[in-house]
Formats: C-alpha cells, structure tokens, sequence
C-alpha cells in the first residue's frame, strides 16, 4: 500500500501474462503463450488514455487483467482505493467487492455480455441489488435515470437484450456500467461490433458522459482513428509489448515506431494524397508461443539493423520529448511519416 504521489489513477508495472500450453494425456505443461510480456503504463484522474495494436497484441488481455478477469503472471497493478495505491489482485474479498464499485468494463459484443434472459430493467438494477444500494424505490429511479442518460428512454426498460439494435445494446451495457458510480471504465473495442452510422453516436455519447461525471477511461481498440478522437495519450502494443506511448496528436503527427507508422498508415483519408505512402507490412505478428529473439518487430520492419534482431529495446523516454516514450533502437535517427490529409 502506497500513498497517491502524482495524480496517477491506476499504475500498471512490468505487467505479465502468460497462458500455459498443455500437450498430451497428461496434460503437462510444454511452454506459455506470452500474451503480455513485461508492460508498465499508468493513467492520470480525468484522462483517457487509448491502447491500440492488431488482433494478438495482447491489449485485451491486458484490459482483463487490470480489471482481474485473469490472475496475473508476474508484476503489478495499483489502483486508487480511497487515497491509497493498492494491488487490485491482492486484495482481500471485502476490497475486491469495493474495487468493482470503482472499476467496471464495457466489453467488446453487446449482445453476448448482456443476459438474454434478463428484462433491461433487471440488468441494470443487478449491479445496484448485488450491492445494496438504496432502497428498492431508489434502485428503480437509478435505473430510470441510467437508462435517460446513455439516450434510451424508459420503455426499452421492458424490452430483452434481443429487441434492442446493436447500438441499443452498447448503450445498455455502458448504463450499467455506469450503475455503480465508477471512477475508471475500461472500454474493450467498444465500437468495433457496431454499424459506422452508430460508432460516432456511441464515442459521442461516451465524450459526454466523461466530462458529466468525470470519467477515467482506458479505451481498448485495433483503429487509430478511434482512440484518437477520445484519447488524450496513445499506448500501441505489438506482440505482448509496449512499442510507444505519445500524447495523441504527437503520436499522430510524428511517430517514433515503424509499427506506429504503419498503423497510421492505414487510417483511411478524406482526400487522396500523393505525396504519402502506405506503409504495407509484410508476414504477421510473431507466434506469442515461440517469440524472436531481438526485437519482436524486426521481421516485418523495413528500416530493421543487426542490432534489432540481437537486442530487444527498452521503452525509453525520447530526449527531446519526455512525454514520448518508444521501444526501438533507430527512435533517434528515423524520421517517419504521421498522419496527413
């Protein structure tokens, strides 16, 4: 237990996460998936903070394990718990029930976190009862008042998960986590599920409730232009490791990774620029199972050196720019395209 010393939310250090790969009739043990290997970032009260990367990354992974869906391998993972920095994954059963009032999730489906066999009006008064806040009068108007703020109104209370729209159903889900007054939400690919007529609705609608209420949020995505819209700070994974962490329009102006480039690259324009280039990778992502030595992007990066493939970089702060910190030994010495209309 720590006091709180900089603001920080929630600090994330040296973060592991390794599934064990089981082989034959006795199942024994013959290596691990290394899903996250060795991350460390924090978030500041009020911000939003965007964690990006393919498919594989790990940044799922590492949303369910802040939030102690997954036990963790080895590190740590502090969050402010009435003024003090404590390990959300040894804590006590009491804090743990404390823990989940400050910290909830909206998951990726909307359809398959809800339960279809559940009204709207008892999925969000669930997390009220579960608690025991309130009387039963004060749950219902609760529900009524959650249900206005996400854009619903109170007739979608008697209606099942299964009469609601896609959109419909995320909304539900962010109401409910909104249920128990939270200081920090952790978004898993929040609009990635929905029609692009709905995903500007439903990041709007999140903006707003952010500033209402004051929000923290970690917002889980593989599209730059998502998390760009709401983040304030950038952290890009790439196979279980952290490449680079930049405030957003630094990020986006001036990237310092090849695979934050490329990335970049792939966000789609309003005009057709000639003068810019798309950065095509080539392969895939490593087999988290059986990692390369060096760095895990030197096959699939075109300004790769020997040095890559021998050293893995460290996530340094750049010289010139403390408030960028990126994993790769050229940092200095690139200078990589961002993001041009």
């Amino acid at each position: 237990m720590t006091k709180v010393t900089n603001g920080s939310l929630l600090q994330v250090t040296g973060l592991k996460k390794h599934f064990p790969v089981h082989k034959g009739i006795l199942k024994k043990i013959v290596g691990h998936i290394k899903a996250i290997d060795g991350i460390s970032f924090d978030i500041k009260e009020g911000e939003t903070v965007g964690l990006v990367g393919e498919s594989g990354s790990g940044k799922t992974t590492t949303g369910r394990s802040i939030i102690r869906l997954h036990p963790v391998t080895e590190g740590e993972i502090l969050f402010q718990m009435d003024g003090q920095m404590r390990n959300v994954h040894q804590l006590s059963k009491p804090e743990v029930k404390n823990f989940r009032r400050q910290m909830q999730m909206v998951f990726q489906n909307p359809f398959a976190s809800l339960d279809p066999r559940m009204s709207i009006k008892h999925i969000l008064l669930e997390p009220l009862v579960t608690h025991k806040l309130g009387s039963r009068q004060d749950q219902l108007g609760k529900v009524e008042e959650l249900i206005s703020m996400v854009g619903l109104s109170t007739s979608h209370l008697d209606r099942y998960p299964h009469e609601l729209s896609g959109g419909q159903r995320q909304r539900v889900g962010i109401a409910r986590s909104l249920a128990l007054n939270p200081k920090l939400i952790i978004c898993d690919e929040p609009v990635s599920a929905l029609d692009v007529s709905v995903q500007a609705q439903v990041l709007n609608l999140l903006s707003n409730l952010q500033k209402e209420l004051r929000l923290t949020y970690l917002l889980v995505a593989h599209d730059l232009s998502v998390v760009e819209y709401m983040s304030d700070r950038i952290i890009v994974m790439y196979a279980g490791k952290i490449v680079e962490i930049a405030k957003s329009e630094d990020l986006y102006r001036q990237p310092k990774h090849p695979y934050t480039e490329a990335l970049i690259s792939a966000v789609p324009r309003q005009q057709y620029n000639s003068t810019s280039k798309r950065s095509i990778l080539p392969g895939t992502m490593p087999d988290a199972f059986n990692l390369p030595s060096g760095c895990n992007f030197y096959d699939r990066c075109r300004y790769a050196r020997d040095i890559c493939q021998q050293t893995d970089p460290d996530l340094a702060a750049i010289s010139a720019n403390k408030t960028t910190s990126v994993a790769c030994h050229l940092a200095d010495e690139l200078m990589l395209e961002g993001y041009t209309e």
